[in-house]
């Protein structure tokens, strides 16, 4: 019950964190009027809360696993950080361009159904990560091989062999979509370029260290994309 307790507390405060931040970085001064950003902050509430509930009652290893943050190996903590830099400007830019109206200026406002079709996108690519994560109990938010962990083959992962970076970058191309921001994309683009950086990282450790992963890719040929890559 005390580590129940102490993982709820935790997880609470990381999605208290979390969403808090999102405001600061996403709503611009005055960005009342801001619905596209208000109706993404509810869903990334929606998504984090029904996650975290779920997880916490059925598998929290997972949720455990998914709170650590501390990378160990050189690349991954690289791409940590320029994570960082990379995702704060990319959000501030989308409310900035609501204040300002880039999109609106060079490009015209974009039409309704498109940016809901862009948060119904969003939604999916959060949803895809879910099926992710509830197929693979051992999909950290780090990068390392555990000594029980074994190769998955099933689901999503055989249709891709990261098939959580694909719903993360289904999100991340929706995001300025979603937020009427199109002069964005480039940033949110940015993003996903970096998680293929992860990506080839990660995979590099799996053949290393995961016995019968090398076998897995013969298997599954893509990464990402399938028939594509």
């Amino acid at each position: 019950m005390k580590d129940e307790t102490s993982l709820k507390t935790r997880g609470v405060r990381r999605l208290a964190i979390t969403l808090a931040s999102l405001i600061v970085i996403l709503i611009p001064p005055g960005g009342l009027h801001f619905w596209q950003g208000w109706l993404f902050l509810a869903l990334q509430v929606g998504f984090y809360t029904f996650f975290f509930a779920a997880f916490l009652r059925n598998d929290p290893k997972l949720l455990e696993r998914r709170l650590h943050f501390k990378e160990t190996r050189p690349e991954q903590k690289r791409f940590q950080r320029l994570w960082i830099l990379l995702t704060i400007p990319a959000f501030i830019l989308t409310g900035a361009d609501f204040r300002f109206g880039w999109t609106r200026h060079w490009l015209g406002s974009l039409p309704l159904t498109l940016v809901l079709f862009g948060q119904a996108v969003v939604v999916a690519g959060y949803w895809f990560v879910f099926r992710v994560l509830k197929t693979n109990t051992f999909a950290g938010s780090t990068i390392q091989v555990e000594a029980q962990q074994q190769v998955i083959e099933s689901g999503p992962y055989a249709i891709v062999r990261h098939p959580m970076y694909f719903g993360m970058a289904l999100s991340l191309l929706a995001s300025p979509l979603a937020l009427g921001s199109v002069v964005t994309l480039p940033l949110f683009g940015l993003l996903v370029a970096l998680l293929v950086y992860r990506l080839i990282h990660e995979e590099r450790a799996l053949r290393q260290e995961l016995p019968g992963y090398s076998e897995y890719c013969t298997r599954t040929r893509h990464r990402l994309l399938p028939g594509i890559w």
